[in-house]
Order: structure tokens, then sequence, then C-alpha cells
């Protein structure tokens, strides 16, 4: 896919790594913005030439200062706004005569500040396209660049070289959470290579300075704090590049009010929120998904410190019978994957470790760290070669100075010995605890991160081994559909199913009917019992109206149900007007589902399928499927679901086909990505027989554009 850009790659490069930079409003008081760029770049040794502008003064230390922006060179690479928002779009005009690459926008009040900010921010957008000009912000901090020693922001920073470390990019469009998580990520020694902030975007975004990141030799993983994506299906490529480049991107999205668009025709589109569908398409390419700071901060140096990220299993060492069970439930609830560890399936571990000590995975070690250091080298020797595990988790109880001179020079020297190649985290279970910081840096060393507590190891593990598992989307088949059968606006359900029958939809027997004599007659090829359907596009929840009358089971019957029918719709919508009326064979008794979906006008498809029926929106119990995913993967899903023992079979019934569901989601996702005129579908419900015996879609609603 290529990147709609509204800037160009070497615009970007000027900015974060340019030969020149203008200050405009820079002080020698200290404090104040412009001093501080001033004095991040001499501390940093910015070794480019150095502008400033200040009207009331002659020199600032020993620079001189230039009294307007129109004194400067022509060709500045970056130009710094260190001046109020009343200023700003007049420098803006000035700063673009002079043909100057870049312009950094520290001042708010902007697009976030009214009509009249959102007014100015746009004329900087305009001005901005008109001159080949990229601006970072406004309302930004601006950024960091530790690879070629430029600093860019207000906040006082120091340089911090990258040496032979693993560096970590950030791109944030919060300036304060960008300073606290490259603060955050110094403290556990691991180097920061960009630290960007992108504030309003008024011309570059997030996915301009990811697309530079993904490039950088400097940059291995990148963090992002991303509160709204404005172009989210450039994002998506772009996580897409950096799976296949095997670089790994955590994201940081705050605000998961999960409110649905408005006037939602089907109930897909009231259940597939904003917030989940952003979160499942961004998974759905790879992008590790934590949501807090905290966890963003774990998840970024375990990412840093892995050798390898495992796709498969993760054991777990401790020394505590109670932490054993709280990690099978933390397991449990994160999906940490924790495979059976038994005396027979594990020989040489059942071989070096006490006979009282059981075989089982999480392992209590029980005390014998204390007695016996040499356990956890002859422990983790053990479990190294087991392919079952791709992950390792050392939960050590430290207590005290003493305790922790007894088990960590042990454990750290069995970690360099064994050098291996799986995802391995050391977590104290006694949060506190005095642990000399220089086993923190022999671990670290080692590429073992250290945690202050397990719940957060455990947190982080899943994060990075569950999505490094999410297999890569396929390329869905495309369906033949005729799109000119696609009126405008709700679909109803006659007309949806006459269109999606011929591509493999399965729906039960049917006629649309306009008189009661026609539903006699049409009834007997049909055969009873059946229902009557009220048709009508303006009528998309029919059984709300009382336009469903189900079980009819002989010409009488039938009849009734016709009168009572037409009467419910003329008390519920007077003046309704129906297209005629659905006549259709009953289907046989099952598990109701939902399954449904929509082109999203910024993410683009996704398919929904949960437990379905009337309460469908009451229960919420589903799941966002990307168009690709392949039946086992669907099927794992659905497995995950909170009626899961419905679908497996519950008090006696037989199990569910799943195969036919998940080839039915398979086909909607086909379908979206084959019509993108298609807004919503909605099969609600969906009756699932038992194994081998297939599905049936009872409704079918489509809502085009």
């Amino acid at each position: 896919m290529t990147l709609s850009r509204r800037v160009d790659a070497k615009a970007i490069e000027r900015l974060l790594r340019p030969r020149s930079v203008a200050i405009v409003g820079a002080s020698a008081s200290p404090g104040a913005l412009g001093a501080t760029v001033l004095a991040n770049l001499e501390r940093f040794g910015f070794t480019g030439d150095i502008h400033l502008i200040n009207p009331n003064r002659a020199q600032i230390g020993v620079r001189p200062c230039l009294k307007s922006v129109a004194e400067l060179p022509a060709g500045i690479d970056a130009a710094v706004l260190a001046i109020p928002h009343a200023g700003v779009l007049e420098a803006i005009r000035d700063l673009a005569r002079r043909d100057v690459g870049a312009v950094v926008i520290f001042s708010a009040g902007f697009a976030e500040g009214g009509a009249a900010g959102r007014a100015e921010q746009q004329e900087i957008t305009r001005i901005a396209a008109e001159h080949g000009m990229l601006i970072e912000g406004p309302n930004c901090l601006g950024f960091v660049n530790h690879a070629d020693r430029v600093a860019l922001t207000f906040v006082e920073t120091a340089w911090a070289p990258l040496e032979d470390r693993p560096a970590i990019g950030i791109v944030s469009q919060s300036g304060a959470m960008a300073c606290v998580l490259s603060v955050m990520l110094a403290s556990r020694e691991l180097g920061v290579s960009y630290c960007i902030s992108t504030g309003n975007e008024a011309v570059s975004g997030v996915e301009d300075f990811l697309d530079h990141l993904l490039a950088d030799p400097y940059t291995g993983i990148i963090g992002l704090i991303v509160e709204q994506f404005r172009r989210p299906l450039d994002f998506l490529a772009l996580a897409r590049r950096a799976r296949k480049l095997e670089r790994h991107l955590v994201l940081l999205h705050p605000g998961r009010s999960n409110a649905a668009r408005e006037s939602a025709a089907t109930h897909t589109g009231a259940l597939a929120g904003d917030y989940a569908l952003m979160r499942s398409k961004v998974a759905g390419e790879g992008v590790v998904i934590v949501d807090t700071l905290e966890e963003l901060g774990d998840v970024l140096e375990l990412s840093v410190r892995a050798k390898s990220v495992p796709r498969s299993g993760t054991v777990i060492v401790t020394e505590s019978g109670a932490f054993k069970a709280l990690a099978l439930d933390l397991a449990e609830d994160t999906g940490l994957t924790l495979p059976v560890l038994s005396d027979s399936g594990a020989p040489e571990l059942r071989a070096v470790i006490p006979p009282f000590v059981p075989v089982s995975n999480p392992l209590d070690l029980t005390a014998q760290g204390l007695v016996d250091p040499d356990i956890f080298k002859r422990t983790l020797a053990a479990l190294a070669p087991d392919q079952r595990f791709g992950a390792l988790l050392l939960g050590i109880i430290q207590t005290d100075a003493a305790t922790a001179d007894r088990k960590f020079p042990a454990i750290i020297a069995a970690l360099r010995e064994l050098r291996s190649d799986k995802l391995i985290a050391l977590a104290g279970l006694d949060e506190g605890a005095p642990v000399p910081a220089q086993y923190i840096r022999d671990l670290r060393a080692a590429g073992v991160p250290y945690f202050r507590s397990p719940e957060r190891a455990i947190r982080a593990m899943a994060r990075l081994v569950t999505a490094a598992a999410r297999a890569q989307l396929e390329v869905p088949r495309a369906l033949a559909v005729d799109t000119s059968q696609l009126p405008s606006g709700v679909v109803p359900e006659y007309r949806a199913k006459a269109i999606l029958r011929p591509l493999g939809f399965p729906f039960p027997a049917g006629r649309l009917v306009h008189t009661l004599e026609e539903a006699l007659h049409e009834a007997q090829s049909l055969g009873y019992p059946l229902a009557l359907k009220a048709q009508s596009a303006a009528l998309s929840h029919k059984s709300d109206a009382g336009g469903v009358i189900l079980n009819l089971d002989g010409p009488d019957a039938l009849a009734a149900g016709w009168e009572r029918l037409h009467a419910s719709i003329a008390s519920h919508r007077p003046g309704l007007v129906l297209n005629g009326v659905l006549l259709e064979s009953m289907g046989r008794a099952g598990v109701e589902l939902i399954v449904g979906g929509r082109n999203d006008p910024d993410w683009g498809p996704v398919v929904l399928a949960g437990i379905g029926g009337v309460q469908a929106e009451l229960l919420r119990d589903f799941r966002l499927i990307m168009p690709g995913e392949t039946c086992e993967s669907i099927i794992e899903a659905l497995l995950s679901l909170k009626g899961a023992a419905l679908l497996r079979g519950f008090r006696g019934a037989a199990a569910v086909d799943l195969r036919a569901v998940a080839e039915l989601i398979v086909r909607v996702g086909r379908l979206l990505c084959s019509a993108p005129a298609i807004r919503e579908i909605d099969l609600n419900p969906v009756i699932a027989y038992p194994s081998g015996q297939g599905v049936l879609a009872l409704d079918a609603l489509i809502l085009t554009e």
C-alpha cells in the first residue's frame, strides 16, 4: 500500500538531522523556551549553524542575534518557534519566504482551542503545503535525536550516547508522555534514538515519523503513544512493513470508551465501536497493544533485551506455592500459555531437582535456592533445550541484601553460562526488597530484564508473546458481487438475501409475497411451519415493531399471523408502506450467533462474530475478526467467547459446527473486501447446528453508502 504522504521524506530528514537551526524567540532568561532550546543544542554538542532571533538583543552569550526572520539566510533546515501563540502565524509566513525546510511550533491554542484556533491551524497547513515546508506541531514539545546530537525541545535534556545498546524510537502525540517514557527507559539503561512529539499534526503526523524510523539504522523498537490515528490505513501499511522488517511496534492508545457510531443501522454497527475496531485492526497487523504507561515501558524493555520473541509457551520458575497459584490465575487472565510439565514429560528436570519438589508449570523450587543456590543453574540448564517453551520467567523471593547475595550471583552466572536464545525475565516477588543495583545491571547485560513485580513481568510477556504468535493475515479471495443490485441506504432482508444467496450464503427457502392469497399459495410449496417477516428499507429492526411472526403451522395460523403482522406495523409505524412480506421456512433450533461486518471509512473492513439473537447488543459477547484470518484462528477466537460453552456443547447438547461458522465468517470478510460500497452487513441470528450439519442465517440486512 502506498502511503498518502503529506510531507516528503527529505523534509523529515531536514527536520530531524538539520545542518542549520534558527531559534525564533531566543532568550537568555533561565527557563525561557528559547533559552532551553539553545542550552540543549550546546549540551548535545550540535555542530551545525545556529541562528538566534531576538529583536531586543544584539547577542546571547557569544552568539549574535538577528532582529527578525527576514534577516535569516535562505534555506535554513529547521526553525523553532519559541514565541507566544499570537506571533506564530506571521512567523510561519516569514519563514516560508526564507525557504525554511521545517518548523517546530511549541505554542498551543490552535485546533484544540476552538473555531478561531482551528482556522489558524488550517492556514498553517495551507502555507506549509504551498511552500513545501514541514511543520512539527503545533502544541508539541519538539524532538530529541540522540543519534545525531540534535535536541529541538524546550524540555531540558541531556545527551545520551547510544553506544552499542539497542535503541528505542518514541513517537507520541503527547509531548508530556513522550518525555515521561523517555525518562522511564533511560532509568532502565535503555537507549533512545529519537523522542518525537507530534502535537496537533497540522502537517506531519505519527505516520510520517514512523515511516522515517522504520528506515533508521539506529532504531530497533518503536514505542507509540497515539490518542487519534488521523491516517489509519497508512498506519496499518506501516505496521505490515514493520512486521516484515521484524521491528516491534508497541502502542499505547488512551481512551478506551467504546461508543458506537451514531445512526448505526445494524447490530454490527452498534457493537463494533471505534476503539474496539482500532485495537483489532492494529493487533491484526502484529502491533503490541498495551493499556498503561507502565506496561509500555515493560514491553519495550522486554522486547529490546529479548534475543528472540517466542511463539511457543512460557515456563515460570518460582519459590512459593502460593505464587504458583497466583501465576496460574494471571496467565489465564492475560492469555499467557503455560504448557504442562510432569515427571514423565520432563525427565531431565526431574533428575536435577529434589524428589519432594513436584515437576509442574509453574515450578515451585520451595526454599532450595537459599540452601542450594546451584539449583537455579541445574533447573535452567534442564529447561533450556525444551522446545515447548520459548520464554522463561524467574519469580524470586529477595527479602533482604543477604538473601540477594545468596541467590543473584548464582542466577547471573547460570544465565551467562547458559547463553539461551529463549526470552528470559526475572521478577522479584517482594517489591521494595533491597537488591544491589549491580545485580540488576548484570542481569540486563545478560539480556534479562528485571521487574519489580511478577504481575508486571507476566503481563509484558503475555503482550509480546501473543502478538508474535498472531498469524499473518492472508489476502482474501474476491467474491463476484453484482454491486449494480445494491441500492443506496438500507437494503431490506429480501433483497439482501437475493444478492447474497448466489455467493454461497446459507438462508432458508422463502418467497416475497404481497397478499394473503399469494402467501397461502406459496406456503404449499414451501411447507409448514413458516415465518412471516415485514419488508421495508425503513424497518431495519423488524421484531421491534412486531414485524416478525414465527411458527405458523398451517393455513389458519398463516392467515391469523398475516393479520397480526399488519396490525402491529400499522400500530408501531403508521403510514409505513411495505415492499412486501417475506414468507420463509422455519429453521431448526440451534445455537444463535451473530455474524456481520462493516467497511469502516477509516480502518477498512472488519467482521464481527459472537453470541447473537435480539440480545446481541445487550450481551456484547463478540469478537472482531480481520478479513484474511484463517478458519483455525477464527475458531480459536470463537472459543474465547464468554458463551463458548454453548459452542462446545452445553448440558449434553452436541458441539456446534465451528468449521461452518468460521467459513461463513471468512465469506463475510471476502464480501466486504470485494464490495467496498457495503458499509455494514448483519446476519442475525445465524443458527449453528451440530458438527457436520452447517449453519443457517435467518436474517440479513445490508447498509450501503
